[in-house]
């Protein structure tokens, strides 16, 4: 029996009204939701509590967490900087496990392939369920129902609101820094395993009862520059290594060599060109995936051509990003993750590429965010449907495979695209209604295609801009139909089950849709 009801929330969308016995609020609409209360604080803790001179170090991992006080049920923290290269969650729960810890809570910024190891400690119930982006292994995982509990997917943002806002208690947060001091300063541009920046952990330093910081890179105090402060760390490890910095490259985070993603990518460069959206002090931010970095590079040549330069460009940044800052085509590299070590170098050496986090460019529950202040953003998707709904975290069959990431966050730009192929393995991309909703139509507004252009009905402006171009523009009915005919037809629908797996947050904490089990 399952121990939630299912309501429908403003979408039309049946989602579940409590996650794992705590209740949750069904999506209410786009700025609808209005919450009240004071932001969640820790307890106080005293200089009586740590040694005079500042050595915060304890010989391991596993001593570490004891002196946190690890025990069952716990929620423990994580972030994902090194992405498919990280080499410390997976320690953990070993350690966990050896220990005989059960149901604990794991809250990762992300999950990815290299998390595999963690299968056997949902099986053995060393881990109950997971509070993060899953992509890959673990996701599928979840998708076949085999998760004790619910998991719970948000976007960046909405992760330090859920953190900040008391909606998730992190009861030890590890951080893995490639370079740290013994008072637990750390930062991650530096040292022979730096990855960038270290701001998904921010929240978790902040708001964490115990931090406890994992280093390969032992340095005299002070650490400096630091991104994470050691007055909120309470536990300093050194390790041989945390992480493969060389695999922050992942399969997604490189250019396309596909002829018709290519194509996309040119088109969207020629889409924003012809709606006056790329002038003297723009700017913009692509996403990780082949085709959005394909546009930057396009861009680039735009915009060297014509001697435009933009005011700001927001990353995750890669080589493509970091030679647009080398070459003057802008002022500045706002950073939220780092892609590859050419943005790990550029944020070492350059002052203006700016580490960012969280909180300052996407938290819903914040006096703003830099997020509503970019121009254009160029995003990926799943599935989109005839409303401009967006899908981010499952397949056409309904598997979870991919995270949230900052794709909620970025919506709020002041222009959306979405770069994205017509079909997948004659899938049509197009479909009635997505899978799983992730995005409100009303926050997308341009799907490019290699075989078309669709705008939002919504954007008045954009049709109008663009209405005497020479773009092949078409209703998204249009670019359906034309899909469904190369492929043979509609998609066949997932074959899902009654249990809910997964629930989808919105930026704002309430819960926009659900994954259901895989049958």
């Amino acid at each position: 029996m399952s121990n939630y009801k299912l309501v429908k929330n403003a979408v039309g969308r049946l989602v579940p009204d409590s996650i794992n016995g705590e209740k949750a609020t069904p999506f209410m609409g786009v700025g609808k939701f209005q919450p009240k209360g004071k932001k969640y604080s820790r307890q106080i803790s005293t200089n009586a509590d740590f040694p005079d001179d500042g050595n915060k170090q304890v010989e391991d991992l596993k001593t570490a967490l004891l002196k946190a006080g690890l025990k069952d049920g716990m929620t423990i923290s994580t972030h994902h900087h090194f992405r498919n290269g990280d080499l410390v969650a997976n320690q953990i729960f070993k350690i966990a496990s050896e220990l005989g810890i059960k149901n604990l809570r794991w809250f990762p910024s992300a999950s990815f392939p290299c998390h595999s190891p963690i299968l056997e400690y949902l099986e053995d119930g060393t881990i109950h369920h997971i509070e993060g982006s899953m992509n890959g292994p673990l996701g599928d995982y979840a998708s076949k129902g085999k998760m004790k509990g619910m998991a719970v997917l948000r976007s960046h943002g909405g992760r330090y609101q859920a953190v900040q806002d008391g909606e998730v208690h992190i009861d030890i947060a590890v951080i893995a820094a490639p370079t740290a001091d013994s008072f637990g300063n750390c930062t991650g541009d530096r040292g022979e395993s730096a990855c960038g920046l270290l701001g998904f952990a921010l929240a978790d330093s902040e708001f964490a009862d115990k931090v406890i910081v994992v280093t390969d890179n032992l340095v005299p105090f002070p650490c400096y520059p630091w991104q994470i402060q050691g007055q909120n760390v309470d536990f300093v490890v050194k390790v041989d290594q945390v992480g493969d910095p060389s695999k922050i490259v992942s399969g997604t985070t490189q250019i396309t060599k596909s002829p018709d993603r290519l194509l996309i990518a040119e088109m969207t460069t020629q889409f924003v060109v012809d709606a006056g959206l790329v002038k003297d002090g723009f700017s913009f931010q692509a996403g990780a995936g082949g085709t959005a970095l394909s546009f930057g590079i396009y861009l680039k040549d735009y915009m060297v051509e014509n001697q435009i330069k933009a005011s700001f460009v927001r990353g995750g940044s890669n080589k493509y990003l970091v030679e647009m800052l080398e070459e003057g085509l802008t002022n500045y590299i706002l950073d939220g993750q780092t892609f590859d070590l050419e943005g790990v170098r550029s944020m070492r050496e350059n002052p203006n590429h700016i580490n960012t986090n969280p909180f300052v460019s996407y938290n819903y529950h914040s006096k703003g965010n830099v997020a509503s202040m970019v121009d254009m953003v160029i995003l990926g998707a799943t599935e989109v449907d005839l409303n401009f709904n967006g899908n981010v975290v499952t397949h056409s069959d309904g598997r979870l495979l991919h995270g949230i990431g900052g794709w909620q966050n970025c919506l709020f730009s002041k222009c959306t695209i979405l770069p994205i192929p017509l079909f997948r393995n004659r899938i049509p991309v197009i479909v009635d209604e997505v899978t799983t909703l992730c995005g409100p139509g009303e926050l997308i507004d341009v799907i490019v295609t290699e075989r078309g252009i669709a705008i939002n009905p919504l954007r008045k402006d954009l049709i109008e801009a663009t209405k005497d171009s020479k773009l092949p523009i078409k209703t998204i009915q249009e670019l359906q139909a034309e899909a469904e005919e190369i492929c043979g037809g509609k998609p066949a629908k997932p074959k899902l089950g009654e249990k809910v797996i997964a629930a989808i947050k919105w930026v704002d904490g309430t819960v926009i849709d659900c994954v259901r089990e895989v049958l």
